[in-house]
């Protein structure tokens, strides 16, 4: 049976999910801008990177990217496909990414909402679904939102001001009765709609700087919800949601979380490096006997459970690469790609097998959806350090 166990470390709250005795998933419970949304001001452009900054608080400042801004969302002149940003536009905007160290805030106009069952986008175009519903459920639901797609978005020219806007059928969708499962899924759209038809609307007649829609991830019942939906698509379906009683030992858990090393069962061992512009992997035999049959395959098959659950609770994130011990099997390195290709498909953030290189590195994306671990942890660390110098 698996749990969901609430708990604390360094005096913040944290929620995790644990798979046969093993911590699997990991967040913080803190306050974080990711999905709020802004009516904000263009400071200036900066053509070269072909980005605007953005003030959307009067301490805050974030970039936007220039390209595909949606024109429902500058608010203070019509905006058509062939405009560009100026100084002093007002537009609504999201927080796509949190700052972190030099790096500012990152915007966007693509505006985001979901619920239980679907996500839905300003700006895109079209039906798609979560890669970890099964084809039978995705074909299905898919097939029939886009028979209705058109008329829904004709029905919504108006209140969006012109702009398109995607769906999304999320996983669990899957969870709906197949006979209800397109009305659910249509009123869902609707409301997600609705929704940013409000926004477009509160952002006209709201003062620059107005957060117009605050996001859910700061509570302890969403944190809850995404645990949840990991064990569910992990094939978890009885697992108890607890108060951490000390037994799991969870802060010694997220500690080992902050060294380089990772021993394996078989006395194989992994580096991981977190290095500025991407994240280094490297697999070693170790202390695994170098005589046995196929070590390298062996090792190299378990070390892809060890790595996809480090990157997850790290949440390592942009260009992640795997130096896995050499083969000469070219059957043996297919299977492993096999292998890691299946783990990329089940996890919560879009990870992606991107290629293998020349020298054999395997390289792999992951999106960025939150600080990392580390980066995490040193907020934490350095709250504790102003609470006790107050």
């Amino acid at each position: 049976m698996s749990e969901i166990i609430i708990s604390e470390y360094l005096n913040t709250p944290v929620v995790t999910a644990f798979i046969g005795n093993k911590m699997e998933y990991l967040s913080f419970v803190r306050d974080n801008e990711l999905g709020n949304i802004y009516v904000a001001k263009v400071d200036h452009i900066v053509k070269n990177i072909n980005a605007a900054f953005v003030r959307y608080d009067k301490d805050k400042t974030g970039y936007l990217p220039l390209k595909n801004i949606t024109g429902a969302c500058v608010i203070n002149r019509k905006f058509t496909s062939d405009d560009t940003l100026k100084n002093g536009d007002d537009v609504i905007v999201q927080v796509e990414s949190e700052a972190v160290k030099t790096k500012k805030t990152k915007l966007t106009t693509n505006l985001s909402v979901s619920d239980n069952y679907v996500a839905v986008t300003l700006g895109k175009y079209g039906v798609g679904s979560s890669i970890k519903l099964s084809d039978d459920i995705r074909t299905f639901l898919s097939d029939k939102i886009k028979e209705d797609y058109e008329n829904i978005m004709d029905a919504y020219h108006e209140k969006l001001s012109g702009a398109t806007a995607g769906i999304i059928i999320r996983t669990q969708a899957s969870e709906i009765d197949e006979e209800k499962a397109f009305n659910v899924i249509e009123d869902s759209f609707k409301s997600c709609l609705d929704e940013l038809a409000k926004i477009l609307s509160d952002g006209r007649n709201r003062t620059t700087y107005s957060c117009i829609h605050r996001s859910d991830n700061g509570s302890t019942a969403q944190h809850i919800e995404n645990a949840e939906a990991f064990l569910k698509v992990r094939g978890e379906s009885d697992y108890s949601v607890i108060e951490d009683t000390g037994i799991h030992g969870i802060r010694s858990a997220i500690d080992d979380l902050k060294h380089r090393k990772v021993w394996l069962k078989s006395g194989a061992y992994i580096i991981i490096e977190q290095l500025e512009s991407f994240n280094a992997i490297d697999v070693n035999t170790g202390k695994a006997i170098k005589g046995k049959d196929d070590i390298a395959f062996k090792v190299n098959l378990e070390a892809v459970n060890e790595i996809f659950r480090q990157i997850r609770l790290r949440n390592l994130t942009g260009m992640i690469l795997i130096d896995f011990i050499n083969m000469d099997d070219d059957e043996k390195y297919e299977e492993l790609i096999h292998k890691v290709k299946a783990f990329c498909k089940y996890e919560q953030v879009h990870t992606c097998f991107i290629d293998v290189t020349g020298l054999g590195i395997m390289e792999l994306t992951r999106n960025k959806n939150d600080k990392t671990l580390k980066e995490i942890l040193k907020d934490v660390e350095k709250a504790v350090d102003n609470s006790i110098h107050q």
